[in-house]
């Protein structure tokens, strides 16, 4: 497809859950809904149009061990954008990715900078690691760094415990957040277990990735203050091998994972029931391969969240969160087109018929 054509597309084209267009244009890699006056170089693709899809937690640049190299994580962005994710909020990254902004056939990323934890109690090699009063000027540096996000992880194993606890007392951490905020950026935070998120909430953060920990005192507060949280469900699934590697040394703490992954769709569909947003994450990079952006809106549907309100965590609803816009006139032409209605089965997403973006057909 060259620069000058037209794409149209037309068949369905999803604007909304309920706002079903049956056609779309892209003139000049945006989105247009008026037919375009004496277009000569037309490719048309048919289908049910989604906006690109977002993962919102992936680790563009992040591998088992830290950092990778471009090469790499090309491999990584190139893996979402053939399932479908064209935006990536990155929670969470030691490399320096700002090369892929330059690419107009990768993924837009929203990064949150590098993780920020407490010494010795987080993956060698991904994180800051600081003492709390370090917090607020790593928070302020990770703020400039990244897109509007900040990453705090919450809790980690604590080994003289031998289970999770809280990375952070709270004083300092209602600093670090009033930091973000008075830079422009929001927060959020790695929380598995239950002990950190009060503190995290009532400090005013914005959002908790997996939120395994939340209980039934816990999610009135989430509902009320607006947190938004992202499940990653595929990756609480490793949970059990993760325990079992534990059972020796840390007997209590594989004990709560356990606990924790055996209540993990409970937890989402209560959070969801009580008015708690809830997004698609995979939590991509490190341990996890990327492209499973498909798997997690499935087990989002597993867990009990309507396939619609499943699918506008991965497009209408994640896409407004993050502040970038889906299918609107004049929009970047970034959407996903599949065989049949991704409403109806939402199992359609792991294969879709084309990936267009930045208004060109890339798969």
């Amino acid at each position: 497809m060259s620069d000058h054509a037209v794409l149209h597309v037309k068949g369905r084209v999803l604007a909304g859950p309920d706002d079903v267009r049956d056609e779309l244009w892209v003139v000049g890699g945006r989105v247009t809904y008026d037919r375009p006056a004496g277009a000569a170089d037309i490719r048309t693709v048919e289908g049910w149009a989604l906006p690109g899809l977002v993962d919102a937690h992936c680790h563009v640049g992040l591998g088992a061990d830290g950092p990778v190299d471009a090469d790499t994580a090309e491999k990584q962005a190139l893996t979402d954008r053939e399932a479908g994710a064209l935006l990536i909020r990155d929670a969470g990254s030691p490399s320096d990715t700002r090369w892929v902004d330059d690419r107009d056939d990768l993924p837009k990323i929203i990064r949150a900078g590098r993780h920020i934890a407490r010494t010795r109690r987080y993956i060698r090699g991904y994180a800051h690691e600081i003492e709390p009063a370090d917090l607020v000027a790593y928070v302020g540096q990770e703020a400039r760094r990244g897109d509007g996000w900040v990453k705090l992880v919450g809790d980690w194993i604590d080994r003289d415990l031998g289970d999770l606890a809280p990375c952070w007392p709270r004083e300092a951490v209602e600093a670090g957040i009033a930091e973000a905020h008075r830079l422009g950026a929001r927060v959020t935070a790695h929380c598995f277990a239950e002990s950190s998120l009060r503190d995290l909430v009532e400090s005013g953060i914005d959002c908790v990735e997996h939120a395994t920990g939340l209980t039934p005192d816990l999610i009135p507060l989430f509902a009320e203050r607006g947190v938004a949280i992202v499940p990653t469900l595929v990756n609480i699934a490793t949970f059990p091998h993760l325990a079992a590697g534990g059972d020796d040394k840390y007997p209590r703490w594989s004990a709560h994972m356990r606990r924790l992954h055996e209540r993990r769709y409970d937890t989402v569909r209560d959070a969801y029931d009580a008015g708690i947003p809830v997004y698609v994450g995979t939590d991509a990079g490190g341990s996890l391969p990327h492209g499973l952006v498909a798997a997690e809106v499935a087990e989002l549907v597993t867990a009990g969240i309507p396939p619609v309100e499943a699918l506008a965590a991965t497009s209408w609803a994640a896409r407004a969160w993050l502040g970038r816009p889906g299918l609107e006139e004049g929009a970047p032409a970034d959407l996903v087109v599949y065989e049949s209605d991704p409403r109806a089965d939402v199992r359609v997403l792991a294969a879709p018929r084309r990936v267009v973006l930045n208004g060109r057909v890339v798969q």
